[in-house]
């Protein structure tokens, strides 16, 4: 493992079986999450971005434990969180918690904000009533909660408030690293920016990894130190934000980064239009899964899949990135 590093990710592959046809008699393999190696370090963001279904949220239920692998394996603190026991994995769990995307779903609407956020110290602490308040308290004021709030339903407060109740039980356990699974998304414009610095307020002052999912790559750009860009379950692109941002190598991020509008006209690209659908994962197409709306495709792209390679400081999926380097 990398000195100094949260997550260490080795080809995290998952795959579901899916049936299918009258009678669900045949079955076919959904490859969700195809391939994903990359490192965490701390109070750094790792940012994964790309088209609904392309395996964000599948990556981000195997870096919480919620589901395993269907192969390769990752490392939470230098333990494999794979191949650990049931003892190893409660710790693991603790050091790796997770805030939602619906700041309105993931709330129990029947407990006061208190006893949501008192219930991990409840699971898996032994601090007594008054050692819970205190710290329930205290955790409120850091995500700028008052703590005459915390005899509240969750349905007293607005959707910005919330998301601070959300952020604020994920850090109740001390947690290492966090997985902001489009954590502003659901919120109003206006909110999405405080939120976003409450998030990087936090992780100054608590020296906080994030793992941060999002399709927003104005949100991307502003919070991240490192970005993987998907498509169809694998990784295309991955490296350093400046150099992918400044420099995308792969006709999907260019893509990605022309569609996303901007007020500074020093950010704005000449708009790269997709051809077609983006293809079904349950029958990906031969070779390069992205050919068939690449305007830079040639015979090589349909038969043979690229594998990433480093080129230009950073590691890109496309049989033609030295063209564009």
């Amino acid at each position: 493992m990398i000195e100094n590093t949260i997550i260490t990710a080795r080809d995290l592959k998952k795959y579901y079986t899916v049936k299918e046809g009258m009678f669900f008699k045949t079955s076919a393999t959904l490859k969700a999450l195809d391939g994903a190696s990359f490192t965490i370090q701390p109070g750094k963001t790792f940012s994964v971005v790309g088209e609904s279904g392309c395996g964000k949220s599948t990556l981000a239920r195997l870096i919480t434990m919620i589901e395993r692998p269907t192969s390769g394996d990752f490392e939470v603190d230098g333990i494999n969180a794979v191949t650990s026991g049931p003892k190893a994995m409660k710790a693991l769990r603790e050091k790796v918690q997770i805030v939602f995307q619906d700041p309105y779903g993931s709330l129990n609407p029947r407990k006061k904000v208190g006893a949501i956020l008192e219930e991990p110290l409840k699971i898996n602490t032994r601090l007594n009533k008054a050692q819970r308040r205190e710290k329930s308290l205290a955790i409120m004021e850091k995500v700028g909660l008052s703590p005459d709030q915390y005899s509240r339903y969750p349905h007293m407060f607005s959707g910005g408030q919330r998301q601070r109740i959300a952020v604020a039980r994920a850090l109740m356990l001390n947690p290492a690293l966090v997985v902001a699974d489009e954590p502003v998304s659901a919120l109003d414009v206006s909110v999405q920016a405080q939120a976003l610095n409450l998030l990087m307020d936090l992780q100054e002052e608590m020296n906080l990894a994030y793992l941060f999912i999002s399709h927003d790559l104005s949100v991307v750009r502003l919070i991240s130190d490192d970005v993987m860009v998907m498509y169809l379950g694998r990784p295309v692109e991955q490296g350093e934000k400046t150099i992918i941002f400044d420099h995308p190598l792969h006709p999907y991020t260019m893509a990605l980064l022309a569609a996303t509008p901007h007020v500074d006209k020093s950010f704005r690209k000449d708009r790269i239009i997709l051809s077609g659908e983006i293809p079904s994962p349950l029958n990906p197409p031969p070779g390069c899964t992205f050919h068939h709306r690449c305007a830079h495709m040639t015979d090589i792209c349909t038969t043979d899949a690229p594998e990433l390679r480093w080129v230009g400081q950073r590691s890109v999926a496309c049989h033609h990135a030295e063209k564009f380097y």
